[in-house]
């Protein structure tokens, strides 16, 4: 079935937006906070990508486990990923692997969409802000971005091509302001606009897809004063090639295949050339980059040689903005279905964000009744610095 349907409580209630509600902080509290990010990039891949066919291969499994492909090493000796990511392999020194991200709600997209993105569940009634909202409500109260511009000028959170469309139920997938208020949406530019239209020369690099045009503008938004950019390589997992993979032949047909042909060379090209690029025009040290999907895929093939939804592990990678590279943070087990060592929460992932980018987690989120929650209930990741 298309649509699922769900009745845990807290997940399914009403969404509804408190319009003018503020973080309760400021921006001098922010760069107190230390971190050395000043921006961030978030590369989202729509649908949830295997861990075993990307970022955590299993080569001595058996193969209705390990899967179709092989894997090959990396920049840093011991690290291995998936040979359809030879570009990302050669750079695996400028990035740190997570491999043992987690939670335990619903399998659905929109729970690892939320978790990920603002570190909790919507509540009735009450949706939480993305952290690139966080950081646009910071941004608008700071006045001249680092580089000297006024930040009013330019959108401080930008998500592209476009916002998440139908991804089988009807609540918040945690790329909006949420209780923040409308001030604080992300701008959807659309193809080109408010920008130069890429050379032919870049689009190349970036790979001549929409998702390599879109990681390429985050590039120059994150330069002209940007706080925060989402890239979603997909606006849904229906009716088309997305990193959803159960094989069903029917409007869930992408299968591993898939990866092979379409999937990881367009995320290799797009994110490969992303990193290279803010190296090389010296903006990595100070952009904090995620590349990541809402969950993993189950470590045993399915009937149709696909993989279903699996919370259970996964594995996201962090860049730029005072990450260490060249390392990776826990270990699955032998089929990649559960950590064996340092297992990371999502809100871990979340704190770890503002963390970087030195928004003080002592801040709280208020709405416009005057209640209050917590920024995000989670310590950052000490192992990334």
């Amino acid at each position: 079935m298309k649509k699922a349907h769900l009745t845990r409580r807290g997940f399914l209630g009403r969404s509804v937006v408190a319009a003018g509600a503020t973080a309760v902080g400021s921006a001098a509290a922010a760069q107190r906070a230390g971190g050395r990010a000043t921006r961030c990039i978030v590369l989202f891949l729509t649908g949830g990508p295997s861990q075993l066919e990307t970022f955590d291969p299993k080569p001595a499994a058996a193969s209705e486990i390990r899967g179709p492909f092989a894997s090959i090493p990396t920049s840093v000796t011991g690290i291995r990923i998936s040979e359809h990511l030879p570009r990302l392999a050669a750079l695996a020194h400028r990035f740190t692997i997570i491999r043992t991200v987690h939670h335990d709600g619903p399998p659905v997209h929109e729970a690892g969409m939320q978790l990920l993105q603002t570190g909790r569940l919507s509540l009735p009634g009450v949706e939480f802000p993305h952290f690139g909202a966080v950081l646009a409500s910071f941004s608008l109260a700071s006045g001249p971005s680092p580089g000297g511009r006024a930040e009013t000028s330019v959108a401080p959170f930008v998500v592209l091509p476009g916002p998440l469309g139908d991804t089988g139920i009807n609540v918040s997938r945690g790329q909006g302001a949420g209780v923040l208020g409308s001030r604080y949406e992300p701008a959807h530019p659309g193809p080109f606009a408010g920008a130069q239209a890429l050379t032919f020369v870049e689009r190349e690099r970036y790979g001549k897809t929409p998702f390599g045009d879109a990681c390429a503008r985050a590039v120059r938004l994150v330069e002209g004063g940007t706080r925060c950019v989402v890239v979603n390589m997909f606006e849904t997992v229906f009716d088309r090639v997305t990193w959803d993979c159960h094989a069903d032949r029917n409007s869930l047909r992408s299968t591993l295949d898939d990866y092979r042909r379409t999937l990881c060379p367009m995320l290799d090209r797009g994110a490969g050339r992303l990193l290279e690029e803010l190296h090389q025009r010296g903006l990595l040290d100070e952009t904090l980059v995620l590349i990541m999907g809402e969950f993993g895929r189950t470590p045993r093939l399915n009937a149709n040689g696909g993989r279903d939804h699996w919370p259970g592990c996964w594995s996201i990678l962090m860049a730029g903005g005072g990450v260490r590279g060249g390392r990776v943070i826990g270990a699955s087990d032998r089929h990649a279905a559960e950590p064996v060592s340092r297992p990371v929460t999502c809100a871990e992932v979340v704190a770890s964000v503002y963390n970087a980018i030195g928004v003080p987690l002592a801040t709280r989120l208020q709405a416009p009744d005057r209640r209050t929650w917590p920024l995000v209930e989670a310590a950052p990741l000490p192992e990334l610095h």
